[in-house]
């Protein structure tokens, strides 16, 4: 499969569309200094349930202008066109889909989301949700038509890769976000401040865990998440080596992850189950377990959390992050939420009732995409005025700034997460033996 905009919820290498079938897409405005238009690319399960409900309140608070749905075919742009949940939250508001939602089906247009792409002006931003190792494509096709990108994590498959985009970025004064949420819940941030300021000691040893529903075995994943093209560790793992090197700053140098394989229900095979090891460059470990498996009747939507024991003056310290689990639980009439009784996570994404009209986004996957869509603002509104040089060195200088505060995940601020990702693919094909990252001028990764 090498199709860049096959997405989660459909499937891939059917004909492509014939020329002609769509109107003449209307280019977009540029570089404005108060808000973008959006482009995503992808219409599957991370689209739905966060991406584009927390863009429609952007766009209803003005610092989002037009939103159009690009994917693979037109059936999962239906059902987002159809969510009634989305319809009572966000009254009025709507994305122009590609394709037509009155295209068949069956039919596939793999090149599609180059041509919407084209038709944007520059400095307007495309969002990436795309399955994992397709996308690069998508992230090139919107820098080199002038546009920020917000990419789902991790951001691409290689080390080299991630460099090459921060370097095209910021060649052309270009925002690179990538979705990593987890730096954005409070109890990430606190940590973060608790730990610089020397209060938990040093970090020596932890563990971590983030078990995906079983259900997700019989979506589209069984379509693109097999053996060669990702693993439990590398999708949904990174969430808390992200979150580890946010907190501390430390670097990982070796990592070791072994796989457990099973059968989709169509047969493709695939890495169910991994248990990985991280050690950091302190000499510290941290042991991370992954699947798709927590039961779909179990009282969480999964099962994560993180463990930090730490060392100071002849004492010891813990950071410990219970994440399915927020103190509240619900028992609901109905199966609407997959099982009658729910541990229900308020931090982390939910619609709620405000002073406005609909339900409005809350917690830190909503603040996430914020982020990163008011960062491309800024780096626009740094620019009004100025010629083309001069505008240009103001948005380097935004960017460089954004980089520096580490908060919003960049590849400049993020890029050890595809060394991890780049060693967990050689350590899982080599039955866990341990792949080595040496940095320098080149960093790079190895078997022991």
């Amino acid at each position: 499969m090498s199709d860049p905009s096959a997405e989660k919820g459909t499937r891939f290498n059917l004909p492509e569309r014939p020329e002609g079938c769509f109107a003449q897409i209307k280019p977009g405005p540029f570089f404005r200094p108060d808000k973008v238009d959006i482009v995503i690319v992808g219409g599957g399960m991370i689209t739905n349930d966060q991406i584009l409900p927390s863009i429609y309140h952007m766009q209803r608070g003005g610092q989002v202008g037009s939103i159009k749905i690009c994917a693979l075919n037109s059936a999962p742009l239906r059902a987002l066109a159809e969510n009634k949940k989305c319809e009572t939250a966000f009254p009025g508001h709507a994305f122009e889909p590609f394709p037509g939602l009155d295209e068949p089906p069956e039919k596939m247009y793999p090149d599609l989301y180059k041509e919407v792409i084209a038709s944007m002006g520059p400095g307007n931003m495309v969002v990436v949700a795309v399955p994992d190792h397709f996308h690069e494509p998508v992230i090139r096709a919107a820098l080199e038509h002038d546009q920020h990108v917000l990419s789902v994590k991790p951001l691409v498959p290689s080390y080299a890769q991630a460099v090459e985009i921060e370097k095209l970025a910021h060649q052309k004064g270009l925002h690179v976000g990538i979705e990593y949420h987890k730096r954005f819940d409070r109890r990430a941030l606190d940590a973060r401040q608790q730990y610089r300021a020397g209060r938990f000691g040093e970090f020596r040893c932890g563990e971590a865990k983030m078990i995906e529903p079983y259900y997700y075995r019989h979506s589209n994943f069984q379509n693109w998440f097999t053996k060669e093209n990702s693993d439990p560790f590398t999708y949904v793992g990174c969430h808390y080596v992200d979150l580890v090197y946010f907190i501390t700053a430390l670097r990982p140098v070796e990592v070791s992850v072994r796989g457990v394989e099973g059968k989709f229900p169509n047969g493709n095979v695939g890495y169910m189950w991994s248990s990985g090891r991280v050690v950091w460059e302190n000499g510290a470990i941290l042991s991370i377990t992954d699947g798709l498996g927590y039961p779909d009747e179990g009282a969480g939507m999964n099962d994560q959390n993180l463990v930090m024991y730490c060392e100071g003056d002849d004492c010891g310290a813990i950071i410990k992050h219970n994440d399915q689990f927020r103190g509240v639980s619900h028992g609901y009439v109905d199966r609407e939420s997959g099982a009658m009784f729910r541990y229900v996570s308020p931090d982390y994404f939910r619609l709620v009732a405000w002073d406005g009209e609909g339900l409005k986004p809350v917690g830190y996957g909503f603040e996430s995409i914020e982020a990163s869509v008011l960062s491309a603002i800024r780096v626009n509104a740094s620019a009004a005025g100025l010629a083309d040089a001069e505008a240009l060195a103001a948005r380097q200088k935004v960017i460089d700034d954004i980089n520096a505060r580490g908060i919003v995940a960049t590849p400049a601020n993020s890029s050890i997460n595809e060394l991890v990702t780049e060693a967990a693919r050689l350590s899982i094909a080599a039955a866990g033996q341990t792949a080595l990252i040496e940095y320098g001028n080149a960093p790079s990764v190895r078997l022991r």
